[in-house]
């Protein structure tokens, strides 16, 4: 059998199918990592990981005889691609089968947090109904929606938006190849245009804090964010500061900078809606996923190709 590494946090279900298809290693329950693979390290040819652990370059380097990572999500950030390349080390991971559900998710955030969902939940579970009304919400349908980043998902969260007579603009590097939304070169402008801005661009050094304290002042006190992206998308601390002092209306997040902590300042405010990096967490797509990882391994050991690759850098 094939030794194969994991450096991630898997399912269950598919770490048992990885085990019977392959010599099982897990490289998280070592103690001594840095031991355990200078005496075991060229024994593997194949690593599995997850989006949110990913592979660093020392590790790669550890590995001298690694020949492809097939990684759990579709975040690319946690994997140091230009090492991977320039081993010729294939790199897979599972794009396309997550876009319903982040889009879904991106969606629910934005009512949520529009309509004070979550918030007007708690005030009924309070028993504060009795005493007076919750606060009016915004309408959502007809509002403008801009999006920073359109890649797969982006364009899936776009569709959605055609339900709810949402006009729709953009923001990206260069515009996107028959797209048929409105392109805006400036991120500032395309805040202080939109009512919603949601995230969903790549993570990773070139996108940092792209959402700071400017562009929170420029969607403006009317105006919500949501982020189904990377955490460190948003200058979290900006973020915290422009939400306690209304600078802007609210924000429905899925990720943070230093997962799972949460700053304690979000937690305190009704005009923000916390969930726990779930965004593809339903039933269907971990299991399209899952299956994507071990298509993705096989493929490439079969033929060298694998069925979802990285691009490259």
């Amino acid at each position: 059998m094939i030794p194969l590494l994991n450096n991630g946090r898997l399912p269950p279900a598919l770490i048992e199918r990885l085990k019977a298809a392959y010599a099982w290693h897990d490289l998280t329950a070592e103690a001594d990592r840095a031991a355990f693979l200078a005496r075991h390290g060229a024994q593997f040819s194949a690593v599995v990981t997850s989006a949110g652990i990913g592979i660093d370059a020392a590790l790669i380097s550890a590995l001298p005889n690694l020949r492809v990572i097939s990684s759990f999500g579709v975040g690319l950030d946690k994997i140091d691609l230009a090492t991977a390349h320039a081993r010729g080390i294939a790199v897979g991971y599972t794009p396309d089968v997550l876009n319903d559900c982040v889009a879904d998710t991106a969606f629910g955030l934005l009512i949520d947090v529009a309509r004070g969902m979550s918030a007007a939940d708690r005030f009924v579970r309070r028993g504060d109904w009795l005493q007076g009304n919750v606060p009016i919400g915004r309408k959502v349908s007809g509002a403008r929606l801009g999006l920073i980043g359109l890649g797969r998902i982006g364009r899936t969260i776009a569709e959605r938006s055609t339900g709810f007579g949402m006009p729709v603009r953009y923001h990206s590097r260069r515009p996107v190849a028959d797209a048929p939304w409105a392109h805006e070169p400036s991120l500032i402008e395309l805040a202080r245009w939109a009512d919603f801005l949601v995230v969903i661009t790549a993570g990773g050094s070139a996108t940092r804090h792209l959402v700071n304290a400017a562009v929170l002042d420029a969607l403006g006190p009317e105006g919500f964010i949501v982020n189904v992206a990377r955490g460190s998308v948003i200058d979290e601390a900006a973020l915290v500061r422009a939400l306690a002092e209304g600078r802007i209306a609210g924000a429905g997040l899925d990720v943070f900078e230093d997962e799972p902590r949460v700053p304690t300042a979000l937690m305190a405010l009704d005009n923000v809606v916390l969930l726990p990096h779930i965004a593809s967490a339903t039933r269907e797509t971990r299991q399209a996923m899952a299956d994507r990882v071990v298509d993705n391994l096989q493929a490439f050991f079969a033929d060298g190709r694998l069925v979802s690759a990285a691009p490259l850098v």
